[in-house]
């Protein structure tokens, strides 16, 4: 019997042939710690009484969710992180540089077929190169940090196959939610997402970051993409063949297949306040918003802004929306800005942030109060996530959002 991408990583991890239930303990190769759980991680390994880090070169810290600071507390993060560092010579720390889940690929991190870790859920953006990825709490990153290890149970895997050429309107965010829709927020719980077929192949390294991102929406454990030439480029190693080995076999055994045509894939909305609530653009046409958001580690790239500009070069936003602009990371704001993207929206009317979580966490500048309306690129709409309770989000591709902005309503791009 063959198997599956995720069952050959952990695998190749552990040595031997793995299959969905067994539960084996792994080498992790890297473990990400963000502001949010640095203090709360540091004191359950105090807990614990090790004296040590296992693999301190393997440990990255980003300050990503709380940076500018908008709380008394919040220098508290920073501060224990520090202290922490510096004790037990962690050199990997990520002060302004970005979002975590960015940051961990486009650093230079995590390689495909490793084995990573993070106290986010969105760590699962890291399938997008081919590792095994995901989140984990900080009593479990306190006990990888003492042992360099911890166990995971494999799972099942789900398939997704899509086939042929997207329309010029939709994007790989429209496909995931989509894909969310029909599987549900409870659909792929414990089982691994692996992403196929003609369609998948054509995508850039970014656009399937965007849906390795929000394969958690969906409960899974992980959202793969099997390596090429374009992962190995964007990770600038070469494209042998243990890198050509990490793809599903042909007899792999599935507990579902989910089969798409891409060209019947059209511009849609996750509607308030559920993440599998989604509807085509066109249904939602003439809502009102009050705001605008692209960013995020799930559209805050480059491709990402170059879309948005391209809608509203030579417009305006409309005068009673605010558009918020979140690169991802500083590396693709200095891009933003060296190839006249940024000025483009500048010119617009957005509101241009400095990298980071900000407004998709609900803590930066931005946040909205009841009844208000936003339509937003990031990865949930859940109640208070950018505000208060009564705050209506709707999650939509930047091609969307672009569009939205300029026509002060729901709308197509």
């Amino acid at each position: 019997m063959g198997h599956t991408l995720v069952e050959k990583i952990i695998g190749n991890k552990v040595g031997h042939e793995v299959k969905p239930g067994d539960i084996v303990t792994v080498d992790v190769d890297w473990c990400m710690i963000d502001d949010i759980m640095v203090p709360f991680a540091v004191q359950k390994y105090e807990e614990m009484g090790f004296k040590k880090v296992a693999k301190p070169d393997g440990v990255v810290l980003i300050y990503d969710h709380f940076l500018p600071a908008t709380q008394v507390d919040d220098s508290r993060h920073f501060r224990v992180g520090d202290e922490f560092a510096d004790k037990y010579g962690i050199k990997n720390v990520h002060r302004t540089d970005g979002i975590c889940h960015q940051l961990m690929t486009e650093a230079g991190y995590v390689k495909p077929g490793d084995i990573a870790f993070g106290t986010d859920s969105h760590t699962v953006t890291y399938g997008c190169v081919g590792a095994f990825s995901t989140g984990i709490g900080y009593t479990e990153m306190a006990g990888i940090l003492g042992t360099g290890q911890l166990w995971i149970k494999v799972p099942e895997t789900i398939k997704v196959e899509i086939e042929g050429t997207l329309q010029g309107n939709v994007t790989s965010k429209d496909i995931i939610l989509r894909i969310i829709g029909d599987l549900t927020a409870s659909g792929a719980t414990y089982q691994a997402i692996e992403f196929t077929g003609s369609t998948v192949d054509a995508m850039s390294v970014a656009s399937r970051m965007t849906m390795s991102n929000m394969s958690v929406e969906a409960g899974a454990k992980c959202g793969l993409f099997a390596p090429d030439e374009k992962t190995c480029d964007y990770c600038k190693i070469p494209y042998d063949d243990s890198i050509k080995a990490l793809c599903s076999d042909n007899d792999a055994q599935y507990s579902k297949i989910l089969r798409y045509k891409a060209e019947e894939f059209e511009p849609v909305c996750a509607c308030p306040s559920l993440v599998d609530r989604i509807k085509p653009v066109k249904e939602l046409k003439g809502t009102k918003v009050n705001q605008v958001f692209i960013g995020s580690c799930t559209n805050g790239r480059l491709e990402d802004l170059r879309a948005a500009a391209t809608i509203l070069k030579g417009k305006r936003v409309a005068p009673f929306v605010k558009l918020i602009v979140t690169p991802a990371s500083r590396k693709i704001y200095r891009e933003a800005l060296a190839d006249g993207t940024l000025e483009i929206l500048s010119d617009a009317g957005a509101i241009i942030t400095t990298p980071g979580c900000g407004l998709c966490c609900g803590r930066g500048g931005g946040i909205l109060s009841d009844d208000e309306v936003v339509v937003a690129t990031n990865n949930r709409n859940f109640l208070g996530r950018m505000g208060t309770s009564k705050v209506q989000i709707y999650l939509a591709s930047p091609v969307t959002a672009a569009a939205t902005a300029i026509a002060g309503e729901i709308v197509e791009g």
